[in-house]
């Protein structure tokens, strides 16, 4: 366990990853109010204060808190060429000794979707994972019909391992979500899977 603040910024060809702060609290309010038709199907349901500034400070406490403690690697995605904020990535649940493993967990602005951006911080992200936290396992997880979620896993190198029955509470329902991985030292080869499960 780490007894000191880890700082932490990756770079990407098109953005800057680093932990949220304080003062990203409007864009992330503005993104997440602007998105919410789109998020909230994918997500668990928002508590009432979600979007207040006193729910966004407890999570910034909780992200400093995950990086000193090296539990989680919480980062937003920030678009370098204007500074907006496009969404946010975590790499959680970080499990040292024999497990050496992590639970990727993402989303993105609708006005962002399907451009490439969560592709280039989950790729990032995973080589940040296996090269600085020496982590030999990147795990995820989405909804079965989530095809757009998958598709940007399976192109950025993970592979599908199976379906977790009643895995996370999805707006108010428990869903099953179907389980992908990335290995550090992955001799796997492709895997095709069906989308209907």
């Amino acid at each position: 366990m780490l007894n000191r603040r880890r700082k932490v910024r990756i770079e990407t060809p098109r953005m800057s990853l680093r932990p949220p702060v304080h003062s990203d609290h409007a864009a992330w309010a503005n993104l997440r109010r602007d998105s919410q038709d789109f998020l909230t199907k994918w997500e668990p349901r928002w508590a009432r204060d979600h979007l207040t500034k006193k729910s966004f400070t407890n999570r910034v406490y909780w992200a400093q808190r995950a990086l000193t403690g090296d539990t989680a690697v919480p980062l937003f995605l920030i678009r370098r060429s204007d500074e907006v904020l496009l969404g946010a990535i975590t790499l959680d649940n970080i499990r040292r000794g024999p497990a050496q493993a992590g639970t990727l967990g993402y989303w993105v602005g609708a006005p962002f979707a399907r451009q490439g951006y969560m592709r280039e911080a989950i790729e990032a992200l995973v080589h940040y994972a296996f090269t600085e936290l020496d982590l030999s396992r990147v795990e995820a997880a989405c909804l079965p019909e989530n095809t757009a979620s998958r598709g940007v896993l399976e192109k950025s190198g993970f592979k599908y391992e199976g379906v977790a029955q009643s895995y996370l509470q999805i707006d108010g329902r428990w869903r099953n979500h179907v389980l992908y991985a990335n290995l550090r030292t992955d001799r796997r080869g492709r895997t095709e899977v069906g989308l209907s499960l």
